[in-house]
């Protein structure tokens, strides 16, 4: 059994009262990517949180990391006091993988990386533009060793072109791509999303498209170089804003919690709690002001029968919406709308939104057991299959915590061999002491 390290960590300590240990997958299923093997040359966001999403579908993902220091997202707080390079962003972007601390600053150091990459399907990449090929390690390169290879580029804003040098973070294409000028209230600066919604909906984006490379190779054998950049899909996170510019000329204003398109949509208030309501047509419309707030009146009204009619007189319909809401708690209206079939939904910080029913209901949150640390928590995919579940979690790895076990299993290795290239730092000296006694 782990030891519990968790003590210094209050809300750590309270993971068994509160959270389900993680159910296993049924014994002996497939898994969707079965005999996959990427090596993964991310860090921070949105690589290793595409590389997971295939590990998590049960590829093979050798995370490259340098030596001593590792992928510097281990360090975002909050850390685990039992462990300072094992913080809680870097264990929500890095599960089910295998870690092998590699100097790639050495000839010795590229010379394993080639080997690993010829062992390859996949190579993902979010160096600068240019890092990759100083070290021997791009497309071409790889190609050469690996024909078959998909090789996967997260990039700021292409790797080639005016702009291949910039480099890029979250709130930068947030600001760049107009998506901060849209949210937030028309009377002040528009505001970021604190989420990392461009990293994350990069790394969906570029694992989808290594999926759609791997289908492709299956039907064609051909291998290719796929590129996702974090401003184009920036751009694309504006929605059909874009759209609606490209028609009329007029730019997106903000408008808080309400929606330009929709009537009424928004923020209300019962008498406890806020809650959002989303009446996207005219039947949820009719159903909201019949059958829940028993306004016929309002149902029947040929103004307010039509969305621009709504949009039009939005500040009179939200005023006796909220006079009616705040006559009862959110339970009864909850209960009202769901029966009524109005989307709608309480508004709750994070904490609400994880220990929810529906998070309970869906197994979202789990507790994992690690060797070291006790429990640690895990916040699962929203993927079900049927036939191929999703892998068990594995927590994300220590620096180099499999640099012995993959240099011998995948690369044929032996102890000696490996405990040289300890010495010589070519990898992280702190994997494997035993070998090196030995060698001594």
């Amino acid at each position: 059994m782990p030891s519990n390290t968790n003590v210094d960590i209050p809300m750590l300590k309270n993971l068994e009262a509160e959270f389900p240990e993680h159910t296993p997958r049924p014994a002996g299923a497939p898994k969707a990517l079965d005999g996959i093997r990427v090596v993964d040359f991310t860090h921070f966001i949105a690589g290793p949180l595409a590389t997971m999403i295939l590990a998590d579908m049960g590829a093979d993902v050798i995370k490259v990391e340098a030596v001593e220091r590792g992928d510097d997202f281990r360090y975002y707080p909050p850390r685990h006091p039992a462990d300072a390079t094992m913080g809680g962003p870097y264990l929500w972007a890095n599960r089910n993988k295998r870690s092998v601390a590699l100097n790639l600053k050495s000839p010795e150091g590229v010379a394993v990386a080639k080997q690993l990459i010829a062992t390859a399907d996949i190579v993902t990449e979010n160096f600068s533009t240019g890092v990759m090929e100083r070290l021997g390690l791009g497309y071409e390169a790889c190609k050469a060793i690996n024909p078959r290879l998909i090789y996967c580029a997260v990039s700021a804003y292409g790797r080639e072109g005016a702009f291949a040098d910039r480099l890029g973070f979250d709130p930068i294409a947030q600001a760049e791509s107009g998506f901060v000028s849209m949210n937030g209230y028309a009377d002040r600066e528009g505001v970021r999303a604190l989420s990392p919604v461009m990293d994350i909906s990069t790394a969906m984006m570029a694992s989808n498209a290594i999926l759609g490379a791997l289908v492709s190779r299956e039907r064609g054998g051909e291998g290719q170089f796929l590129e996702v950049a974090l401003f184009d899909n920036a751009v694309l996170m504006t929605g059909y804003a874009s759209l609606q510019h490209l028609f009329t000329g007029d730019e997106p204003q903000r408008h808080g919690n309400t929606s330009p398109d929709t009537c009424p949509s928004g923020v209300f208030n019962a008498a406890d709690k806020s809650f959002y309501i989303n009446c996207g047509n005219d039947k949820i419309f009719q159903r909201l002001m019949r059958n829940v707030i028993e306004r016929p009146d309002l149902a029947d009204d040929p103004v307010l029968a039509d969305r621009n009619g709504r949009i039009a007189r939005r500040s009179e319909l939200f005023g006796i919406l909220n006079d009616a809401f705040a006559r009862a708690p959110w339970r009864h209206w909850q209960e009202r709308m769901r029966a009524a079939g109005i989307p709608s939904g309480e508004v709750r910080s994070v904490g609400e939104a994880l220990r929810s029913p529906e998070a309970r209901e869906r197994k979202i949150v789990s507790r994992i057991r690690h060797p070291r640390f006790g429990w640690l928590p895990n916040v699962a995919l929203p993927i079900r299959y049927s036939a191929t579940p999703l892998a068990d979690p594995v927590a994300a790895p220590g620096i180099g915590q499999h640099t012995a076990e993959v240099l011998q299993q995948v690369l044929g290795y032996d102890e000696m061999k490996i405990a040289r290239l300890a010495q010589d730092g070519v990898v992280d000296s702190k994997v494997a002491p035993s070998f090196v006694a030995v060698s001594g």
